[in-house]
């Protein structure tokens, strides 16, 4: 077999494979559209629920969601993105950076239910938080941590070191350069990071139930209990109260969350093109 026919093959394999990640992801959207989208009408969408959820709609759920992601990103992210800076710029390769590293990818791998009890017995119990979305959201911080140190540290890398030695030549601190040079130009990664820290914050069940409890009323504070959109689509689901509700909340999340990427991706692509001009 010649070298061009190695490359055909490899290039259509490659193609099938990325068809096949765009076919799962349609499909699982077409099915949870198909299942859902008859439920899903505005008073669905602005009204609390009610009957544990049998009737009304999801009002509460949404802000319950909203609060979660925003409160866990903005603890995380200053946390992540630091830690990225610091290891990139002010350490050089050791013992205690390995340590880092080693720690962050094992926190990575740590199961959501571990993350849970943590939680309920680290915020919920010793602390006397109770069950309450600041208990959610402090236990959420640390399950997306790791994602968001790895990708921007990677996305910090990728900065090249011509810059920073120009920067220096020109009599620039070596925060100035991080601020002024590397920074603005790791910023698409660093914002894919966070995005997917808040992508699964909005997404996880099962620490969010042991530390956020899942209560159906609307949350006055971030010291209340709350339901997230899926905490309540997997309460109703699992316990068989409404499968065409519990697949409009589905369909919900989904939107919400391929809105959140297309927002981001747009912003990204607009801040790399105003950079060009």
């Amino acid at each position: 077999m010649n070298a061009r026919a190695e490359e055909k093959i490899a290039v259509n394999i490659l193609r099938l494979a990325a068809l096949s990640a765009i076919a799962a992801l349609l499909f699982v959207i077409i099915y949870v559209a198909y299942r859902g989208a008859g439920s899903l009408t505005p008073a669905f969408i602005f009204e609390n629920p009610r009957d544990m959820g049998r009737e009304g709609g999801i009002f509460s759920a949404i802000v319950s969601t909203f609060y979660m992601a925003a409160l866990s990103t903005a603890i995380a992210a200053p946390l992540g993105v630091g830690t990225a800076i610091y290891l990139c710029e002010y350490t050089t390769e050791s013992a205690i950076t390995k340590a880092v590293r080693f720690g962050s990818d094992c926190l990575a791998g740590v199961p959501s239910i571990i993350f849970g009890l943590f939680g309920f017995v680290l915020f919920v119990i010793y602390l006397k938080l109770g069950w309450c979305l600041l208990s959610g959201a402090l236990t959420m911080s640390f399950m997306i941590l790791p994602t968001i140190i790895r990708t921007c540290e990677e996305a910090i890398k990728s900065v090249s070191y011509e810059l920073r030695e120009a920067s220096y030549s020109l009599g620039a601190t070596r925060w100035q350069t991080i601020t002024k040079i590397v920074l603005p130009q790791a910023v698409p990664g660093i914002i894919t990071g966070v995005i997917l820290g808040v992508g699964r914050s909005i997404s996880e069940t099962a620490a969010v139930i042991f530390t956020a409890g899942s209560a159906l009323a609307m949350p006055e504070s971030i010291l209340q209990s709350g339901r997230t959109l899926a905490v309540h689509f997997y309460i109703i689901a699992r316990e068989g109260i409404s499968m065409e509700r519990a697949f409009a909340t589905a369909l919900v999340l989904i939107i919400f969350i391929l809105l959140i990427n297309l927002v981001t991706y747009s912003l990204i692509n607009k801040f790399i093109a105003g950079k060009k001009a």
